[in-house]
């Protein structure tokens, strides 16, 4: 006699484990996008037409929370793209897709992360808190941050996704 049950594909857990191998996948997606932001926003994005300034996080942390020391503002954007951006991946994009479009590519939810974290920045951060324009105004050093953040969240989705977690 055969058996009429079917074993199904298991489903993804809608959050990974909060554990060291999470936590260490977390920062290590967050390096490796920061690391590739770096590169884009100080050295590519100033060699790029209409466009002769890098893109400058630290500024906008100093805005945003109004104080003059550089250093503590780098410090504290390579703390939020090192660890809080990775673990919102985690923690909210991803089970976010899981929950709206199932099945949707690792690197579509990748994408929509980066122009997530791109909305965060240049609208809510940069235009609500600290009063410029809605996304700069649309000028060029706008869509190179866009870019910029699109790229972080696929370095974040391609680590996570290679680390299995």
């Amino acid at each position: 006699m055969t058996s009429m049950t079917q074993t199904l594909p298991a489903r993804p857990a809608f959050f990974p484990p909060l554990d060291a191998r999470t936590l260490f996948t977390a920062l290590a997606a967050g390096v490796a996008a920061d690391l590739t932001w770096e590169i884009w926003a100080r050295v590519i994005t100033p060699m790029l037409p209409g466009i002769d300034v890098p893109l400058e996080p630290a500024g906008l942390v100093q805005s945003v929370l109004g104080f003059e020391n550089r250093a503590l503002g780098e410090a504290i954007h390579l703390l939020v793209g090192f660890v809080f951006y990775p673990l919102g991946y985690l923690f909210i994009a991803r089970p976010l897709q899981r929950l709206i479009v199932p099945g949707l590519p690792w690197w579509l939810t990748s994408i929509g992360f980066g122009v997530g974290l791109f909305i965060f920045s240049l609208y809510v951060m940069a235009h609500l808190i600290a009063g410029f324009p809605p996304f700069l105004g649309w000028i060029p050093l706008a869509y190179a941050s866009l870019v910029g953040h699109i790229l972080f969240g696929l370095v974040v989705g391609a680590v996570t996704r290679t680390r299995g977690v």
